[in-house]
C-alpha cells in the first residue's frame, strides 16, 4: 500500500463540483499511525479527520505539517473539553445538547468552534444527526449559541446499492446547502462522500469528502 502514490492520484484526480467549488479532502486517519498520517501529509494532504478522542490526543503532538484538524467521529459531550481549541471544525454535531455543550465551554474558555450540523440523510437508526426536515429549526437555534460558527452541513450516505436512491439523497442534501448558504455568508462547507461513494457525492455538489480507505487501505482495527 503506497499512501503517497494514493494521495497523489487522489489529489489529481479531484476536480471541481459541478458548482464550481474546490473539492477538500480530509483525510479519515482512524486506527492510522502518525507515521502514515505524516507521510499523507508530506505527498499533499492538508486536511486529517478524526473519529476518536482518545486518539486525537495521542496523536496530537506526533503529526507534522501543521494540517487543519477535523473531528469527524461520534462526540460525547464530557470529552469536548480535550478537543477544544485544538479541532479547526467539527463535522459531527448531530444533537442539540453537544452544539449546547459546545457553545458553553467554548463561552468558559474564550473559544469559538467552527462546526457543521449533521443530517441523518437517510432516516438509519443506526446513525446519528438531526433529520432533515428540521435542518432549518435547528440551524436557528444553535446559530443563536455564542461561541460557534455554524459553516455548514454534514451527511453519510446509507449503505445501498441503489444509485439512485444514493443520488436522491445527495441532491437533497446539496438543496439544503444551498439554502442555508443563500442565507448566510459563512456556510462554505458540504462535508459528503466517503471512499466509497465520493464520486457521486462530487457530482451532486459536495465540496469536502473524508476517505480512509482510498488513502491508508484497508483499515487493520487490532
Amino acid at each position: 500500500m503506497n499512501i503517497e502514490e494514493n494521495v497523489k492520484n487522489l489529489l489529481n484526480g479531484l476536480s471541481e463540483n459541478p458548482f464550481g467549488e474546490k473539492v477538500t479532502l480530509v483525510a479519515a486517519v482512524k486506527t492510522q499511525t502518525p507515521s502514515n498520517i505524516n507521510a499523507a501529509i508530506n505527498a499533499g494532504i492538508t486536511d486529517i479527520g478524526d473519529n476518536r478522542v482518545q486518539e486525537f490526543c495521542e496523536k496530537y503532538d506526533k503529526i507534522t505539517g501543521n494540517p487543519k484538524r477535523h473531528f469527524i467521529g461520534h462526540l460525547q459531550t464530557n470529552k469536548i473539553k480535550y478537543l477544544l481549541g485544538k479541532v479547526d471544525l467539527y463535522h459531527s454535531v448531530d444533537r442539540m445538547n453537544l452544539a449546547e455543550e459546545l457553545s458553553s465551554l467554548g463561552e468558559k474558555r474564550g473559544v469559538t468552534s467552527e462546526i457543521l450540523l449533521q443530517v441523518n440523510i437517510g432516516n438509519e437508526a443506526t446513525k446519528g444527526g438531526f433529520d432533515y426536515s428540521e435542518i432549518f429549526d435547528v440551524y436557528k437555534k444553535v446559530k443563536a449559541l455564542p461561541n460557534l460558527k455554524i459553516r455548514g452541513l454534514m451527511a453519510m450516505l446509507p449503505d445501498s446499492d441503489d444509485n439512485k436512491l444514493l443520488c436522491t439523497l445527495a441532491h437533497r442534501m446539496r438543496d439544503a446547502y444551498d439554502a442555508l448558504k443563500s442565507a448566510d455568508e459563512n456556510i462554505c462547507a458540504l462535508s459528503m462522500g466517503m471512499s466509497g461513494d465520493y464520486r457521486l457525492c462530487i457530482d451532486a455538489g459536495s465540496n469536502m469528502i473524508r476517505l480512509g480507505t482510498a488513502i491508508f487501505g484497508t483499515r487493520n482495527y487490532n
